[in-house]
């Protein structure tokens, strides 16, 4: 498909000819500054709107590309002058506020790297990151440093410099920081493309969080992909940008504030609660055309039926990953929407492997799409060879993959668990068509094996979320001395429906005749809402131990 295009289309999506295949390209002096706010003020765009920010009050607060620029070199000569540079890790613990969007730009300009840290985590989990990682700054706001700051100096031994937002302790006051003025004679030290940008930990699900390193290079090698999943409308005159993923993690950070930056729109965010009603308002007062929603997300706002006769919404597209969209949901958000949805897939470790875009090519509901341009993407058996169409097998890529990370900090087991010969591993399973898309099959650590067979929860998951009294699903291997394992499925039901025996029998029987009878669970729990990943996914492995402890 792409081989067709002129070398002028390739380059505007971020893709060149070599040797006549079609790779990713990424300059030596890729920079994130440079690649999002440095690129529009040097096309002379210093005026126009990059950030709002809705308050708890509902007053609206704004931010030009020259007023995130400006910021961002108040900031960065603040740091600079307490002694932080190159090599320097500072954690960003500020939220889905501006602060946390015009840091990263101050660290971009500093040399420095970015620690992204997550509000959602306890104090245990903030303080193994920043120990880890023996970070010796830390941003943060006033609401969610308060309850650390008494035991800060023994939780935190490395730390030395704290900036707060609406300080109201003897901290440094980040609000004031960012309002004064750079001095003149402040240089910035921009780094390159395989110099380290950012530290993201990753959620925890299992064990204590990992520190992942991303050099400058990621949004760059993204860049393909973000213009695919973003059906080639990155740019559109209109385009305004949000999405209520946290700003710690790839989706909301690299697939949805950088990208909006990096197409020279504006982006929008507050520090609200997700909920269906306040999203669509939310969308509606704000004239949202572009969004990143996790697939938990999409399914919760299609509780509500046909939203397009309730709310005003300018939505056009959403892009989603981070778990396998339901091709009920897909349906539902293009019909009852009215919106194209491209699902991608890829991990924080090498990332937008697989995807869609409607524009290009059409979509198999269901699918996880094609591999993009750039990847090699297969799937392999345990013995490391490739299986063929329409067989399971782990997803890999090379080890050489563009969107590859630069390794875990200062953990090399653990990086070498994702390595197989001249592979990257994935540990999820799919299978390919003979038309070359990919259909997920669930993580193979999840896998249920019962009474000899080997069975993927995410194909169960997706069927029961095609009965329209289920409104989320989370399946498990239950432990059985007969069986090994049977198939439990805990079910948060849709609005107004009561959860009984017959309707688990229903339940039961719609998997029976929509898959098969061994899929079918036989035990099913109603409840009233699922623990949820810090990146928004039902956590398994929270109901599995439920079960381990017989809730």
């Amino acid at each position: 498909m792409f081989k067709a295009w002129s070398d002028e289309a390739l380059a505007n999506i971020g893709l060149e000819r070599s040797q006549g295949s079609i790779r990713i390209a990424i300059p030596d002096d890729t920079n994130l500054y440079k690649m999002t706010v440095g690129a529009q003020i040097a096309a002379g765009r210093e005026d126009a709107p990059a950030l709002v920010f809705e308050m708890e009050n509902g007053l609206l607060q704004h931010w030009s590309f020259g007023d995130v620029d400006a910021q961002a070199s108040a900031l960065a000569a603040d740091l600079h002058s307490r002694g932080y540079g190159r090599g320097d890790y500072i954690g960003l613990h500020t939220g889905l506020r501006p602060e946390t969007a015009i840091a990263h730009m101050a660290i971009c300009k500093l040399g420095a790297t970015a620690v992204t840290l997550s509000q959602l985590y306890g104090p245990d989990a903030l303080a193994h990151a920043l120990n880890h990682c023996k970070a010796r700054c830390l941003l943060s706001v006033e609401n969610a440093w308060a309850p650390l700051r008494d035991q800060a100096s023994t939780l935190l031994p490395h730390l030395k410099d704290v900036l707060v937002a609406q300080c109201a302790g003897t901290e440094a006051n980040l609000t004031t920081i960012l309002a004064s003025e750079a001095p003149a004679d402040f240089s910035p030290e921009y780094t390159g493309a395989n110099d380290p940008a950012l530290l993201m930990y990753t959620s925890g699900s299992t064990g204590m969080p990992k520190g992942i390193l991303h050099g400058h290079r990621v949004l760059a090698s993204y860049r393909p992909s973000i213009n695919l999943f973003f059906n080639l409308t990155l740019d559109d005159a209109d385009a305004v940008y949000w999405s209520p993923s946290d700003w710690a993690w790839v989706g909301g950070l690299l697939d949805m504030l950088f990208p909006a930056w990096m197409g020279g729109r504006p982006v929008v965010t507050s520090e609200a609660r997700f909920k269906a009603d306040w999203a669509y308002d939310f969308m509606s007062r704000h004239k949202i055309t572009h969004t990143f929603l996790a697939p938990t997300a999409i399914k919760r706002l299609a509780e509500t039926v046909a939203p397009r006769d309730e709310f005003d919404l300018l939505l056009r597209i959403i892009c989603t990953g981070g778990e396998a969209l339901a091709a009920e949901t897909l349906g539902w958000a293009e019909n009852k929407l009215g919106v194209v949805c491209n699902e991608f897939y890829g991990m924080t470790e090498v990332n937008h492997l697989i995807g869609n875009c409607a524009a290009l090519f059409p979509r198999k509901p269901g699918s996880m799409g094609i591999a993009y341009p750039g990847h090699d993407v297969r799937l392999i058996d345990a013995e490391g060879i490739e299986v063929a169409p329409d067989e399971p097998g782990e997803i890999v890529t090379l080890k050489t993959a563009p969107t590859r990370y630069l390794g875990y900090l200062n953990n090399p087991e653990k990086q070498a668990e994702l390595e197989f010969g001249d592979y990257m591993r994935t540990h999820d399973l799919a299978v390919r068509d003979e038309d070359g898309y990919f259909w997920y099959k669930g993580r193979s650590d999840d896998l249920i094996k019962s009474s000899g067979f080997r069975i993927g929860p995410a194909e169960i998951e997706e069927c029961l979320l095609a009965h329209p009294a289920v409104a989320e699903i989370g399946v498990i291997g239950k432990p059985d001395p007969d069986r090994g394992s049977i198939i439990k499925a805990f079910v948060r039901l849709s609005v107004g429906i009561n959860g009984d025996d017959d309707l688990k029998a229903e339940l039961q029987n719609h998997v029976r005749k929509r898959l098969a009878a061994y899929k079918a669970p036989r035990e099913i729990d109603f409840v009233a809402d699922f623990e949820m990943t810090s990146s928004g996914k039902i956590n398994r492995r929270a109901l599995r131990a439920m079960e381990s402890i017989g809730r």
